[in-house]
């Protein structure tokens, strides 16, 4: 069997982490920063906030769903093809959306939820699967980094957004086209920066044939049969239910309890800033001490703060928590790809791993702050919604413990 050399690093290697972090800004960072869109719908009388909400919903399970096939697709060998191909559709979604009426519920959810979650979807998974072919030792710190693209993108999107949306020269449309413009510019960035270098599913099945190699195939009925890996999906799809309500909901929790507008408008960016300490730092602990003993008391802590939102009706209190909230919760997001993965056999498993596990927790991207909207209610009723999102989040964070014991009894060994 030919052995796989990972460099841990060289030109090529950061060159992707750079790609990633694009991508990851252009996705994830512009669907973290629906909030600003929830705010804008509902004051324009597109719906209620429970139904405006699936937009969002239906936008963040794409680009999780969407994980599944992308990420077969990256392992089959079509990581350059899939990635301009998502990169297309995701520019195309943002161009309609800026031609949508932001008064018509039906446009908002083709273009913004539906063609902007697949093309973000197509392209994510695969962006985190190829630092595997650059990292090994320090897989996680680089997909950390490259998660902290997403921060910076939750912090550039609403801000700039905000600022357009309400100025009277630029307004909604414009607003949206020059997102589009500068989302259009980066992901031609992107797909140069991004690089392969480890045989994909089709040379490995001509080497295996040539006798050249051997190994296992990845496959999506092994995955099912792994325990701590399903086990795993259970405790993320819990905590995934609950963990978006602050990215959703926070500016509209700040505009009806009467406090500053212009901390309305920055809340969901100061949320995104902070997540790049929680994507960086423990990221590299766990590179030290393994996934599990990092992300299970990450995970309890995100739990125990959003029941903080009970607390934080004053400016001060607002700040405190949007910014401890991103810390925790954003390293629980980075260390969720890095954790899937480290429970593969090998490096062709990494590509469906993520897919996986993403398609197994895209269904609580979809109905979790939809339910969150309808625990509101007309009447603005938050200690449902924070009860419910807490309650979730607390059970997903013990299912995780107990994915970690498993594998502990596995391996032999705390360090996983």
């Amino acid at each position: 069997m030919e052995e796989i050399i990972i460099p841990d690093g060289g030109l090529r290697a950061w060159m992707s982490v750079l790609g990633g972090w694009i991508i990851s800004f252009c996705t994830f960072g512009f669907a973290s920063s629906f909030g600003v869109f929830e705010d804008y719908y509902v004051l324009s009388g597109a719906s209620t906030s429970s139904n405006i909400s699936w937009i969002g919903s239906i936008q963040l399970f794409l680009l999780f769903f969407m994980g599944l096939p992308a990420g077969k697709l990256f392992d089959e060998g079509y990581f350059h093809i899939t990635t301009a191909i998502g990169s297309t559709i995701l520019v195309f979604a943002m161009m309609m959306l800026s031609l949508a009426d932001p008064t018509k519920y039906y446009q908002l959810l083709l273009a913004q939820g539906f063609a902007a979650g697949l093309g973000g979807g197509l392209i994510l998974v695969p962006a985190l699967s190829v630092q595997s072919h650059h990292w090994r030792k320090r897989r996680s710190l680089a997909m950390g980094i490259v998660f902290t693209g997403s921060s910076c993108g939750g912090l550039v999107y609403p801000i700039m957004l905000n600022q357009l949306f309400y100025h009277p020269s630029v307004g909604f449309h414009w607003g949206v086209r020059a997102a589009a413009f500068m989302t259009l510019g980066l992901v031609v960035i992107a797909n140069f920066a991004l690089t392969t270098r480890l045989p994909f599913a089709r040379e490995r099945r001509k080497r295996q044939a040539d006798g050249a190699e051997a190994g296992p195939k990845p496959s999506v009925g092994a995955i099912l049969r792994d325990p701590p890996f399903m086990v795993s999906c259970m405790g993320a799809f819990l905590g995934l239910w609950g963990v978006f309500l602050p990215y959703f909901y926070l500016q509209l929790f700040i505009s009806v309890h009467g406090l500053s507008q212009t901390l309305a408008f920055y809340s969901i960016a100061i949320i995104n800033a902070a997540s790049v300490i929680g994507r960086t730092i423990p990221n590299a602990i766990a590179d030290r001490v393994g996934n599990f003993t990092t992300l299970v008391p990450i995970w309890a802590c995100t739990s125990a703060l959003v029941f903080v939102m009970f607390a934080a009706t004053n400016t001060g209190a607002v700040i405190v928590f949007a910014i401890l909230y991103g810390a925790f919760s954003g390293a629980f997001i980075s260390l969720l790809p890095p954790t899937l993965a480290s429970m593969s056999r090998s490096p062709a498993e990494i590509g469906i791993r993520i897919g996986f596990g993403y398609c197994f927790v895209s269904f609580a991207m979809l109905t979790g702050t939809p339910i969150a909207g309808a625990l509101l209610g007309s009447e603005n009723r938050w200690d449902r919604a924070i009860i419910f999102s807490g309650v979730v989040m607390l059970a997903g964070s013990a299912l995780l413990g107990v994915a970690r014991h498993m594998l502990v009894r596995r391996k032999g060994t705390w360090r996983t």
